[in-house]
């Protein structure tokens, strides 16, 4: 589904991503760690073109977003990235817009199903996520928990089949940490397709079906959670999983 070649990201002299590698199959749950500033999240965002690699190719459903640094045209890059949905660190919610408002303005603007349908789903989203009771709140009036996963339904509003999560749960105290990763193990549980840049470790060892280590820009090391959190490899890998 996602296949990346030599993924190449400088600002300035500032090399981020030193020829990244890597590919998700359908239905898999990746998980992506590593201290911060090794390049996670810009890694993440240049998959779905909100960051602009320097280099290397992206390739999704077989379709080169960026081939060899040249990238595809401006209405080709809307259609290969919009299978894709992000969750963001801090929610990036409307605060103007009530839950069900979040949810159901980019189906509603990209018109593609009728409004009786999308607020059906929008119900049917709320539930999946344990909010039935809250859609017709402000995200003032909401936890961060219930925010995170205000912005995981929102995502799913426009059925992607890849998600991307950026650390969903950094922002969080950790009471609340444990209602965000509950809907993202449900969601491996139906095999999602997704990315999930993460701090924490037990979930990425519980919920992944793969894990890459990234340290310094690159992919240090990559295999199955019981590879990589059971007999690492490298010792930058047995320093930073020490240290967690």
């Amino acid at each position: 589904m996602i296949e990346v070649k030599e993924l190449q990201k400088s600002f300035g002299s500032l090399e981020v991503l030193k020829k990244v590698t890597f590919a998700v199959n359908p239905g898999e749950a990746v998980a992506v760690i590593g201290p911060s500033g090794s390049g996670k999240s810009t890694m993440l965002r240049s998959l779905v073109h909100l960051e602009e690699a320097t280099g290397g190719s992206i390739i999704i459903h077989g379709k080169p977003l960026v081939k060899d640094g040249k990238y595809a045209s401006a209405a080709e890059i809307r259609e290969i990235t919009s299978p894709m949905g992000m969750v963001f660190q801090h929610f990036n919610l409307f605060p103007h817009l009530t839950v069900r408002g979040n949810l159901e303005l980019a189906p509603r603007t990209l018109k593609r199903e009728s409004i009786k349908d999308i607020t059906a789903k929008s119900k049917d989203l709320l539930s999946k996520v344990g909010l039935t009771d809250k859609g017709d709140v402000y995200p003032s009036m909401l936890s961060g928990g219930q925010k995170q996963r205000v912005a995981i339904a929102r995502a799913l509003m426009l059925n992607p089949d890849i998600l991307l999560f950026d650390e969903p749960t950094s922002a969080l105290d950790p009471e609340l940490t444990g209602e965000v990763l509950r809907v993202i193990r449900q969601l491996a549980e139906e095999h999602m397709t997704m990315i999930i840049v993460t701090h924490e470790m037990n979930f990425a060892r519980d919920v992944a079906d793969r894990v890459i280590f990234m340290d310094n820009g690159e992919i240090a090391e990559s295999g199955t959670p019981e590879q990589i959190f059971g007999s690492p490899q490298l010792e930058r890998t047995r320093m930073f999983l020490s240290r967690e």
